[in-house]
Parts: C-alpha cells; structure tokens; sequence
C-alpha cells in the first residue's frame, strides 16, 4: 500500500509540474489539475493520453511526427510554385498569406466547384466521377463502414483494377474501429493498397491513441478531387438510429487545387505505408484551367508548427465586416475563439451559428451547450437543426468566401487531429452557400436568450460538468 501511495504521490507531482509548464492556457491548465487530483491514476493517464502538447514537449513527440517533419524537409521543394492571383480585396490577400505560411498551401486560380449539401448528391457524384478513372483512385475516410455504399464501392474499385486503374485506400484505425479483418481483406485481395493510419499497436498506444486523421479525400487521375465532411458510411443516406440522417456538406473541385489536395493524401500516405512516394507527374500531372474559381488547401494536424485550423476561423472571424455564418456539429470554441466572437459581436458583426439539436457524443453536446447563454447574450443567433443531424463544417463570410472541409469547432480539431479544409474565394460561391445556410435555419429552432437563461439548474449543471471535460474532446 504504501509502495502503491508513494507511486500515485511522485506521479501526481510529476503531472502537475508538467501542466504547470508546459500547458498553453491557464483554463486548459485548471481542468488537467483538477482531472488529476479528483481521479487517482486515471485522471494521470488521461492527462498523458489526451493533455500532452507535443509540439512543445520533445521527449512525447510520436516518432510518426518526426517522419513527417523529415518528410516536409525533404520535399519542401517539390512544393507547387505559387501562381498569381488577383483577389478583389484586403480581406482574401490577408487570409491566403495567414494560411500560406501556416499551412504550406498557396491559393490556386481557375478551378471548378461545386457544393455537395446531401450525403444522396454526395455520393452519385463521387461513383459518377470515379467510374471515369483511368489511371489511378485515391481515397482516405475517417470512417470506412460496412453497408450498401461500402459494398457499392467494393464493385466498382474491382471493375477499376480489372483495368488497371490503380486503387490506394486509407482509413483511421479508431475512426473505422468497427470495419472487420475480412472486409479489409477484400479489399486487399483485388489489388488495392490499403492501409490504417496511425494503428494502436502495443507501446505506442499511449501517444497515438489521441491523434486521429479525421480527412476525408478523394483524388481521381490527379485531376478531380473530392473533400469534405462525408465519411464512407450509409448513415448519410439512410437513417439508422434516433438521429436520422447525417447531414453534411461535402466538395466537388476540378482544377489547380486538386494537386493540393492531392499532396495531403501523398505524405499521409508516404507516412502509413512507408513503401512509395508519389511525388511524380504520374501523380501530380499538370492540371489545366477549369473555371475561375479561387481555391485553398488549408492542411493541420499535430505535425505542424502552427495551428492552421484554428487559425483560419479566427481570422475569419476578424476579417467579417458584415456576417459570419458558421455550421459546425461540436461547437466547443477555446478561449481565443470565444473573444473573437466577442469582439466580432460587439463591433456589429451578424454571427450565425446552426449546430445540431441531436448529437452523437453526450459530453459533446452538453459541453456545447454550456457556451449557448454568453453567446445568445452578445446578440448572436444560435439555430438548432431539430430533424436530423447536422455534420457540416461550413463557414461563410460577407458574401465573399466560404469555408468547407473536416475541422470542428473544439480542441481535438484544432491540436489533435489531422483535418482538411477547402477556402473558397468566390462571391458566387459564397452566396450560394450563404442561402443554403439560411434555408436551414430557417427549417430549424431558434434559440431564446431569456428562455435559455431560465432552463433547468439540472442542466446548466450537466454542462457545467461536460464542460469541465473539455480539455478531453
């Protein structure tokens, strides 16, 4: 017993020494002692599972962040050069820069988008798109899941590698934790190379249980290119439990973006399977004008030396002159974010927020929900979708630029996990994603500051406490 207390004991002192210096916000730091003092030893793992900031702390850092960071060395030059871009105002030159030296991507003209506002639309388009591939099919999902899409896809991959069309699959182990040995060996028996990202392999479970790769993306040919918020599972079709369809947004692109977009898929590819590297003009062929839409790759994850995430909605938040509208099914904004709401708000800035009434995650949602009273007390409208359940991650800005891709408003999306999103500069664009958004408020529930204030204590205290957690989502 005694050998038992004097190990919590070290260990204890040990962890708080370590929140003390090294955690980034003295909220963030509250929560992680409070976590380790209430919940003996969990409450320690917890904190090195979850807590650890690895971009500051060395000695954790995964030897998989080491490899992508050789990787960046290594090939910084094959980078694509920058082409010229005329942008209309400060606003986009301010943003693309912001995310040119934070994520590594620059701005690509002449594209061609569309909007993809149903996981049905979603789909056809994609099957549509990839039974044209001649040369190559690229797919990585967070979640890859059994049932009649996973099947429809399993048909048409065979047909194309019949042809030879070469097939490359990836997919997060914990995200696709439910898809069996025998599905995956199908896969693998036609000929398509398919590997997990970042498995939990004994010894390192510990660092690689929190840092997920939550993109989803498809490159067909080198010159079609999908992203998004739709993963590979019939819940975007077909409603399977209590919170009916998932509903998401997702983006077609043709163009010069894609060879961005496909570089993502290239170096998480390079790091999960360790055996090619695709950085050849089989792959990344030229890619010729297509419209004249203005396109940006904003790629973050763990492995990065800034928050790249994050840092676009916030500058989002600042550039807004007009309105912000921001679509997003876990609202959990940190500290940084929550001021530039504030002080959006209170300079006249219309902010909009449509989040799900339902959710998958009970922690999440009542975490949420604990932020909904300040917000409503600013002015700023808070819509919630009663019918199904919301999964876009869609932000849109005075009628100019409008933001679609996988990154959530919480921390896990901001530090954690691997995330891609799409910048769009276009005013028609913007606007066409601006009216789909008030369509769906205007179809959901308005939330009332006053009724709000006066909900239950029961409530308030279960968000009280989901928020407390926070730090874990």
């Amino acid at each position: 017993m005694i050998i038992i207390i004097s190990a919590y004991g070290i260990l204890t002192f040990l962890a708080i020494i370590h929140i003390i210096l090294y955690s980034s916000r003295p909220t963030k730091s509250l929560s992680w002692l409070l976590i380790v003092l209430i919940f003996p030893f969990l409450g320690i793992l917890f904190y090195v599972i979850f807590g650890i900031n690895r971009r500051k702390f060395k000695f954790f850092k995964l030897k998989e962040t080491v490899k992508r960071k050789l990787y960046d060395k290594k090939f910084r030059d094959e980078l694509i050069k920058e082409q010229k871009v005329e942008f209309k105002n400060r606003k986009c030159v301010r943003l693309s820069k912001l995310l040119k030296n934070s994520s590594g991507f620059v701005t690509q003209p002449s594209n061609e988008v569309k909007i993809l506002q149903s996981g049905e639309e979603t789909f056809d388009l994609i099957f549509s798109e990839l039974q044209k591939a001649e040369k190559f099919i690229h797919l990585q999902y967070y979640i890859f899941e059994e049932g009649e899409l996973f099947d429809r896809l399993y048909e048409l991959l065979k047909e194309k590698l019949e042809n030879n069309v070469e097939v490359r699959i990836l997919y997060d182990a914990i995200g696709s934790y439910s898809l069996r040995k025998k599905a995956k060996k199908k896969f693998k028996d036609i000929g398509a190379k398919v590997y997990p990202i970042m498995p939990l392999h004994f010894g390192s479970f510990l660092f690689t249980l929190n840092y997920r790769n939550h993109r989803k993306i498809i490159i067909i040919d080198g010159k079609v290119g999908f992203t998004g918020g739709v993963n590979i599972s019939d819940k975007y079709i077909d409603s399977h439990s209590e919170l009916g369809i998932w509903d998401d947004t997702h983006l077609y692109v043709r163009g010069p973006a894609v060879d961005s977009l496909h570089r993502v898929f290239i170096k998480d590819y390079y790091f999960a399977s360790d055996q090619e590297l695709l950085l050849k003009d089989k792959y990344l062929p030229g890619i010729e004008k297509q419209g004249d839409v203005i396109v940006q790759i904003v790629a973050g994850g763990p492995d990065t030396d800034h928050p790249s995430i994050m840092q676009q909605y916030i500058k989002m938040i600042n550039l807004a002159e007009e309105y912000i509208y921001i679509s997003n099914p876990y609202f959990i904004p940190n500290s940084a974010m929550l001021e530039a709401l504030r002080i959006a708000a209170l300079s006249g800035v219309k902010i909009k927020l449509l989040v799900p009434k339902k959710s998958d995650s009970w922690l999440a949602k009542h975490s949420m929900l604990s932020f909904f009273e300040e917000l409503l007390f600013l002015g700023i409208e808070i819509y919630q979708q009663k019918n199904d359940f919301l999964h876009s991650k869609v932000i849109v800005m005075d009628g100019e630029i409008a933001s679609v891709g996988s990154g959530n408003f919480d921390h896990r999306s901001f530090e954690h996990n691997f995330e891609t999103n799409a910048l769009i500069y276009d005013n028609e664009v913007a606007e066409s994603v601006c009216q789909d958004f008030i369509r769906d408020c205007e179809e959901s529930v308005l939330l009332e500051y006053e009724t709000y204030k006066n909900r239950p204590l029961k409530r308030k205290l279960s968000e009280g406490i989901a928020r407390f957690f926070s730090p874990l989502l």
